[in-house]
This record gives C-alpha cells, structure tokens and sequence, in this order.
C-alpha cells in the first residue's frame, strides 16, 4: 500500500487561484480585423461571442439553402465559401465566393434568397439573427460595419455584372484570378500564387462559362506562358502584366 508522504507534499507549492481572464474566441482570431469584430474592444467582444456559436463544414456540405428561414448570420473564419442561386430552367448560377473574414446570411426577408455551400473544410462563427439585432441595439459599431460591408458586396455585385455582360472568356477568366489575388493580399497573404480550390465548374457558373471553356482556356494561358498550373490547386501569375492586359484592367 503507498504510504502518504506528507514531507513531500508540505514542500509543493501552494494552491493559488487563477485569474480569470478574457475567453472571448474572438480575441485570438487571426482575421477578426475584416469582420464584424473588427471595430469592438474586449468588452464588446465578449458581448458579441456569447451570443456565437461554430460551425464546420467539410467540402461540399451545404450551410444554408436558398428559400430556408433566415435564422442565422455568419462569418467565414477559414475556406471557401460559394453562394449560389438554381434557375428556373435547373441551371445554377455562381453569385460569389467567400473567404475568411467574408460575411454572409443577410437577408431583407425571412428567408435567404441563395444557397451557401462551403467549397473546402470550412469554420465559420454563427450569430442568432435575432439576437445580433438586439446586441446592434447596444452597440452601434456593429451596424456601422455591416453597412460597410453591404457596400463592398453592392461593389463586388457590379464587376460581376460587367464579367458576366461585356468580357470574353479569357478577360473573364483573367480577371476572375486576378481577383482571388487581391482578395489574397487583402487577407494579409501573398496574392501570388493564388489559391483556387473551386472546381472549374463551380468557375464557369460564376463566370457564365461552360467547364470545357474554362478549361480550355486555362490551358491557353498556361500555354502562353501567363499562368502556371501548380500541385494544391495553385496559380502562379507568371506574367500578371499580361494578365491584367486581357482582364482589361481589371
């Protein structure tokens, strides 16, 4: 039977309380400078993340449809994210990709008006819808921020509107990589290579494209030596002058 060395624990040091410092999940995340969080101290922080909850998503699993009650708001805290609408005719059309630090889930009904679907492994905050309003009561900053972030999607509405309406096939495919790298640097990363992780049909349904025309046209601009095809789904802009050439200055 062990004996109970009471020497040796009268040498161990004394139990201390430890302070109680600040949880808020929001605090240690990396791209909390591009989201919602962005302008709340600490205080509001943990206002704000005890109303969140997490939610992950692995490829392909959908986060929300389009026409379900619009219960839930969220914010993109890693992967990618497509927002997509199903036609009449069974088509599907690509309205945008998010990335972290991208919010998503507003809607003017009481129900979302397009389906969400993450592209890669996908973590993402969730926010009640009723229960953000009620905090946006308390704390202006939030609504301040997510009427700047409405006007970056109202932005971001019209250069796909020109995508889709005036540019050929390798203006719109040039400039749709050229918009994953300004998205890249904008997240504090190197905008060459860029990542694309979307497959090239999810491309051609946000370019109004078919896949074989994205294809064949990333293999031209492979061939001319204005991209390179890299391993982990990575784009080098080898001549991003040119690029930006044929995006029509983009």
């Amino acid at each position: 039977m062990a004996v109970f060395d009471y020497e040796q624990v009268s040498k161990l040091a004394p139990a201390v309380a430890r302070e109680q410092r600040d949880r808020s999940p929001c605090s240690a995340c990396s791209v909390r400078g591009m989201t919602i969080c962005a302008p709340l101290d600490s205080q509001e922080l943990t206002q704000i993340s005890a109303i969140m909850s997490s939610v992950e998503l692995g490829a392909g699993a959908p986060l929300f449809d389009e026409g379900e009650q619009a219960g839930n708001v969220f914010n993109v805290t890693s992967g990618t994210i497509k927002v997509y609408k199903l036609l009449p005719d069974g088509r599907r059309q690509v309205t945008g990709f998010l990335f972290p630090g991208d919010f998503l889930g507003l809607a003017r009904q009481e129900t979302y008006a397009f389906s969400a679907e993450a592209v890669t492994l996908s973590l993402l905050c969730r926010f009640p819808r009723h229960k953000l309003e009620a905090l946006m009561q308390r704390l202006p900053k939030i609504e301040q921020r997510l009427l700047s972030i409405a006007s970056n999607e109202l932005v971001a509405a019209q250069e796909q509107m020109l995508l889709l309406g005036r540019k050929t096939a390798r203006e719109k495919t040039a400039s749709f990589l050229l918009m994953l790298s300004k998205r890249s640097r904008q997240r504090g990363q190197a905008g060459d290579p860029v990542t694309v992780p979307m497959s090239r049909t999810d491309i051609g349904d946000y370019l109004g494209l078919t896949t074989e025309t994205v294809s064949r046209t990333f293999t031209q601009l492979k061939q001319e030596g204005t991209i390179k095809l890299l391993p982990n789904h990575q784009v080098s802009l080898a001549r991003r002058d040119v690029l930006e050439e044929i995006a029509g200055g983009f």
